[in-house]
């Protein structure tokens, strides 16, 4: 069996990746792009992938081709119509990043939430040096007690998300954008409820035809001049520009992003001119990959092609 890695930098060099030199000869490549895929994948019986496209022009080439492993949960790279014509598997991964995403979730709201940059740089400049007070808090903050959190998308990582913040608190509601029926334990709202009456917004849905661009300049009017926006759902959901211009008009008062419509972030994206990071707060889509996300990742994968081939 000849298994082949087209993008491993994603998943990164402090994962132990051993157990799958004992299933064949082992290929990696740091990263690939879809005019070097042709050639790297002609031999491969198993191919694992995080962002690398993969379609006709990119594994045509694969005639031993016999499963795609997706180190990820979103399949948006695959062509699926292709693979299942071709007869070659796929695989994907869901819920192995539910702790981590929750626990940046909440690093990012804190970040905003009680000015934490400001607080640091007043300390680190030397302001705090002989102060006539013990105590200085001239940027004032709230306690998520009492506030009401929406969220939307309600899935693994949006209920875990719910469950702490209802134990600081929180009022949790939440919205669906595929419409999807109420859960047990909390409360559906439409969506201008959610906007208008929410202090924290954070999402974490899917990017599909209900999501995209679900966060635009409209919504961002609806908001609260208060509330604090998170996106840990896909970068697309949100308009950048839009989101731009709400800060730039105190619309909202902050915001947090770890992910962006472009990855790596493209030069011409308005919000690298916000500088303010009281205001914006953005992470270069790391919430997923904690130690502990990446090894449980890569040991699902491990046991896809390991069943896929009945060495279990």
């Amino acid at each position: 069996m000849k298994i082949v890695f087209l993008d491993q930098k994603t998943i990164g060099d402090d994962i132990d990746l051993s157990g799958f030199d004992k299933l064949g000869e082992v290929t990696k490549y740091n990263f690939t792009t879809p005019e070097e895929a042709p050639e790297r994948v002609k031999d491969a019986d198993v191919l694992i992938i995080n962002k690398v496209p993969i379609n006709e022009q990119t594994i045509g080439t694969a005639k031993n081709l016999k499963l795609v492993c997706v180190t990820a949960t979103g399949t948006n790279n695959l062509d699926k119509d292709y693979l299942d014509s071709h007869q070659i598997a796929w695989r994907n991964v869901a819920g192995y990043s539910t702790e981590t995403v929750t626990q940046h979730t909440f690093a990012m709201l804190f970040y905003l939430l009680e000015k934490l940059r400001y607080y640091d740089d007043y300390i680190k400049n030397g302001n705090y040096i002989n102060d006539t007070s013990f105590t200085h808090f001239a940027e004032h903050f709230s306690e998520i007690n009492g506030k009401t959190w929406g969220i939307i998308g309600l899935g693994a990582i949006g209920r875990r998300v719910a469950q702490i913040a209802q134990v600081f608190g929180a009022n949790v509601i939440y919205y669906s954008a595929s419409g999807r029926p109420a859960q047990d334990g909390y409360t559906q709202v439409d969506f201008d409820t959610l906007l208008t009456t929410s202090d924290i917004i954070s999402v974490h849905a899917p990017l599909n035809e209900y999501t995209e661009n679900l966060i635009d300049k409209q919504a961002f009017e609806k908001m609260k001049n208060s509330c604090i926006f998170l996106n840990l759902g896909r970068g697309p959901i949100v308009v950048e520009q839009d989101l731009y211009q709400a800060l730039v008009d105190d619309q909202i008062a902050a915001a947090g992003l770890d992910v962006l419509c472009q990855e790596p972030m493209s030069e011409t994206n308005p919000l690298i001119r916000v500088q303010d990071s009281s205001r914006l707060l953005i992470t270069p889509h790391i919430a997923w990959a904690s130690v502990e996300a990446r090894t449980r990742l890569m040991q699902i994968i491990l046991n896809q092609v390991k069943e896929y081939f009945n060495l279990i």
